[in-house]
């Protein structure tokens, strides 16, 4: 078995996500011809095709990886949870493995988050929190509250309900006739900072477009929904921790609940094992995925209050229940895959260590700063971007048709290293066990693919 073979049998059978499938079809001779990298085994941060050609994993698989491919210790708990029990319906029965996660998971998030709801993807658990948002003041009575409030540039998964609360047009714009609609307020994102001016000072400064929304919408209002820090999918773009405070406090205020999307910032990825602790803050509802299982199996959960919990305890006949399922809600292999990542966290002093590996990308991207077509260089814990654009001082950035980062992306890969830029940005999020020389293998092929990307 070769790669020429899994492709051929590949492309005449899949469709894959994220992609125009025209780029992967060598027949077509596409211009920006891309082609499928088949992938055999995983070992670490290494990914290994067909033919033996290996890969840094540099975006930990699309951000779940944490603790590297074939990990001993998860693979070893999935082995005895198989011994045992895969799956059983979540609805009037429940098994241990659930139950021990949603323990866990209720004693490590932020304070008051007391009930655990399962998934098994981000954009379902996004979806749940928006309806148990929308249901909770329903149950109260307060059924003109409808709407959502969402940050400019913001991602939240690509179901209708998620994407609806989104704000990257390249993924809604298509689907806008099928969407609700929603409020979307100008964001903290700190690229659009003053020269000169502190993220702190800019996502301060930035709130009071939030606060007006909120004292002009609230009656109507159902939550506020945020990725914390870090906008992910909106081309990796951080603000201020500050910005979740005063956040909070509005919400309040205004009697608004606020929902925090961790689904890719959660686990160890911004500093601190959840995000929203660097606001020293705790959502009505957090939304996880991603990480949760290091990256084994599909698997989400929404956290949220014993108030929140209360207004749907009530009498069958009332017909005030919580009615959401997902037929894998609650799986074994999944919850017991995330029970040995949470366990990796408490026996290795992960987050301290991320931190020193944090330190370590710092330095490693340092030169990329003084680069001609590197608008900005911004970190926050395990993630870093890079911003490439065509003119520095004015940062007027590349026409999209371009595809820049595109070159990027392929020379990595003829290089040993997966990258997967965002348009125009290029970014690392590793898993946390990369060391010391594989972090400036990394960047240095980044640095590579830049230069031969910004030529003409």
């Amino acid at each position: 078995m070769n790669n020429q073979t899994i492709v051929q049998r590949d492309l005449a059978v899949l469709w894959h996500p994220c992609s125009q499938m025209k780029d992967h079809d060598p027949r077509a001779s596409a211009p920006d011809a891309l082609p499928l990298i088949p992938i055999k085994s995983g070992k670490g941060v290494w990914l290994e095709d067909f033919d033996g050609n290996r890969y840094l994993d540099a975006i930990s698989s699309w951000w779940v990886n944490l603790f590297g491919h074939a990990n001993p210790i998860i693979n070893q708990a999935l082995r005895e949870q198989l011994e045992t029990l895969e799956h059983v319906i979540l609805g009037g029965f429940t098994h241990e493995t659930a139950l021990m996660l949603a323990e866990k998971l209720v004693e490590i998030t932020p304070p008051g988050l007391d009930k655990c709801f399962y998934a098994d993807n981000g954009s379902s658990a996004v979806e749940i929190a928006l309806k148990m948002s929308f249901h909770y003041w329903r149950n109260l009575g307060r059924t003109q509250k409808t709407k959502f409030i969402t940050l400019e540039n913001s991602y939240h998964g690509e179901t209708l309900g998620a994407l609806a609360v989104g704000n990257v047009a390249l993924y809604k714009d298509t689907y806008a006739p099928l969407l609700m609609d929603v409020i979307t307020v100008a964001g903290p994102d700190c690229y659009h900072r003053e020269d000169g001016e502190s993220w702190e000072a800019y996502s301060i400064r930035r709130f009071a477009v939030m606060e007006q929304a909120l004292a002009q919408h609230a009656d109507e209002v159902c939550a506020v929904i945020v990725e914390p820090l870090v906008q992910c999918a909106g081309s990796m773009r951080m603000y201020h921790p500050v910005y979740l405070k005063l956040l909070r406090e509005a919400c309040d205020k205004y009697q608004v609940h606020l929902i925090a999307d961790e689904i890719a910032v959660g686990f160890g990825r911004t500093g601190t094992l959840f995000a929203c602790e660097q606001a020293a803050i705790s959502p009505d509802f957090i939304c996880l995925s991603k990480g949760l299982t290091g990256g084994y199996l599909p698997l989400s959960a929404v956290l949220t209050s014993n108030q929140v919990y209360q207004a749907f305890y009530d009498d069958y006949q009332n017909l005030t229940a919580f009615l959401h399922s997902h037929s894998y809600t609650g799986n074994a292999l999944g919850c017991r895959a995330a029970l040995a990542t949470l366990g990796i966290f408490e026996q290795q002093n992960v987050i301290m260590n991320n931190r020193h590996l944090a330190g370590l990308m710092t330095k490693a991207v340092e030169r990329f700063k003084e680069h001609p077509n590197v608008a900005e260089v911004r970190q926050t814990g395990m993630i870093v971007a890079i911003e490439l654009v065509k003119n520095k001082q004015t940062r007027e950035a590349y026409p999209w048709q371009q595809r820049r980062g595109l070159i990027v992306y392929r020379y990595a890969l003829s290089r040993g290293v997966l990258l997967r830029p965002l348009g125009n940005v290029i970014y690392f999020m590793p898993p946390y066990i990369i060391n010391e020389q594989e972090i400036q293998r990394m960047a240095d092929v980044a640095w590579q693919g830049i230069q031969l990307a910004v030529q003409g």
